[in-house]
């Protein structure tokens, strides 16, 4: 009789203890932009508009200054983010091709531990349901090239404030992806604006670039909607808040390019009373390390097959580093013609290679005559041709690769200056070919072979 009244004691201990364990663990939200070209974000150095909320998880939080994408996609990128695989590994190494249906996610790994793991918005990749067993919340927009991005946040609320166990709750905005079609385009004088390096100065990427920075304010805005209700709620106090850019914009020389235009990108992490405000990290991260970072907060152990690794010691100030190189990965198609591209960096130096450069780069959504009326940016610059010799220069670039680039990228931030040649640079450069080899192997990536079309499933 005796053991049988400690045993329940017992249980109730137990229980109580997980229980309040369970309760202890952090809530995480995690903001995502679509498309964001995050030099413009005035806590990263933009001039052109002050982005207000996106400063101040800066100001109260860690700024990440050297994270980067694995393949400058929307599909393959959000892969990796769920997945914690890089491209080859997920399978989503064109843009659009969906994962292996064999695979584990974050929603797997944090429900192990205890969390709710939801999403709203952009929902290009949550399928299959068995890979991705998200719990869709209804609020923000899905569809990311919708002329519209009307959102609420009243099933948000109920999702985050429902019971007392841990949620990770995704909010994917489409903004501020093509068609730049929502914002307030009059905040903006066009002649005024301060346009990246990398482009040809024409009234039409003037007026198109008004539209892309209206959708980067209404980012801003969503921003400002949720940071605010989880203050209204209380969530606040126990919730850590991560901003993340994905790739660069849709124009040429950043999305579905290896450039630091297309790859680099933001991360702000906000965790009252762990992380240092206003501080910075030039930890070198990809997008593969964050589930991995994710399951340590949760207190989850290492799952040893991923690629990406936690850089928690990173957010708590423990550490300085976290990883040595980041790898990168790109296949045209359906975006365009065959065009595959590999690619190692560390934080200064950064090598490319094109797999295919005896061909032309072309991108279909940019350089078809016959969508000029969704993207005319790249037909305005080729209409300056023989007006000015960096116009040809700018345009060379994009369309005709040599086989090998080398940048310093602390010294040459917009890639101008290809050192592939360069007699200084060639142990560097033959170490980093090494390097991205080996991890092609490792990753079972053939190259240019897999650059091709694939049968859908029935």
């Amino acid at each position: 009789m005796k053991k049988y009244l400690v045993f329940p004691i017992l249980c109730f201990t137990v229980f109580q203890a997980s229980a309040q364990s369970i309760k202890t663990k952090p809530n995480i939200v995690i903001i995502m932009a679509d498309d964001l070209d995050s030099k413009q974000l005035s806590c990263y150095g933009g001039q052109n508009l002050k982005t207000t909320n996106i400063d101040a998880l800066a100001k109260n939080g860690l700024k990440f200054n050297h994270i980067y994408t694995s393949e400058a996609m929307c599909v393959p990128t959000r892969a990796s983010l769920f997945t914690g695989l890089y491209p080859v590994r997920h399978g989503s190494f064109q843009n659009h091709k969906p994962v292996y249906d064999n695979l584990k996610s974050v929603g797997h790994y944090l429900a192990d531990l205890g969390y709710r793991v939801g999403l709203t918005g952009k929902d290009h990749v949550t399928k299959p349901k068995s890979v991705f067993p998200f719990e869709i919340v209804k609020g923000f927009e899905p569809n990311c090239v919708s002329p519209t991005d009307d959102y609420q946040l009243e099933d948000v609320k109920k999702y985050i404030t429902q019971d007392e166990k841990p949620y990770c709750l995704f909010v994917m905005s489409i903004n501020p992806h093509a068609p730049w079609t929502v914002g307030d385009t009059t905040e903006f004088n066009a002649n005024k604006l301060i346009l990246p390096k990398n482009w040809v100065d024409t009234k039409t990427t003037r007026g198109q670039f008004v539209k892309y920075l209206a959708e980067v304010r209404r980012l801003d805005d969503q921003v400002g909607d949720i940071t605010k209700l989880l203050k209204e709620t209380g969530q606040d106090k126990n919730t850590i808040v991560i901003f993340l850019g994905e790739q660069g914009a849709q124009f040429p020389g950043a999305k579905w390019n290896l450039w630091d235009a297309g790859q680099k990108s933001s991360m702000l992490v906000n965790w009252p009373g762990k992380v240092k405000p206003a501080s910075q990290t030039n930890a070198l991260v990809q997008y593969e390390d964050i589930t991995p970072t994710l399951i340590d907060i949760a207190g989850g152990k290492a799952i040893p097959d991923l690629d990406g690794k936690s850089f928690l010691a990173v957010i708590l100030g423990k550490a300085k580093e976290a990883r040595e190189y980041a790898y990168s990965i790109h296949n045209n198609i359906p975006e365009g013609d065959p065009y595959p591209i590999r690619s190692i960096r560390d934080k200064q130096y950064k090598l490319i290679l094109n797999l295919t450069a005896d061909k032309d780069y072309y991108n279909r959504f940019m350089m078809n005559p016959k969508s000029v009326e969704r993207n005319s940016v790249w037909f305005s610059w080729v209409d300056e041709l023989g007006k000015d010799p960096q116009v040809k220069k700018i345009t060379d670039r994009f369309t005709k690769r040599p086989a090998v680039e080398f940048y310093d990228t602390t010294k040459d931030p917009w890639e101008f200056h290809n050192l592939a040649n360069d007699p200084a640079y060639q142990k560097t450069i033959e170490k980093f070919k090494e390097k991205l080899y080996a991890w092609m192997k490792q990753q079972g990536d053939k190259g240019a072979e897999i650059d091709i079309v694939y049968n859908k499933k029935p």
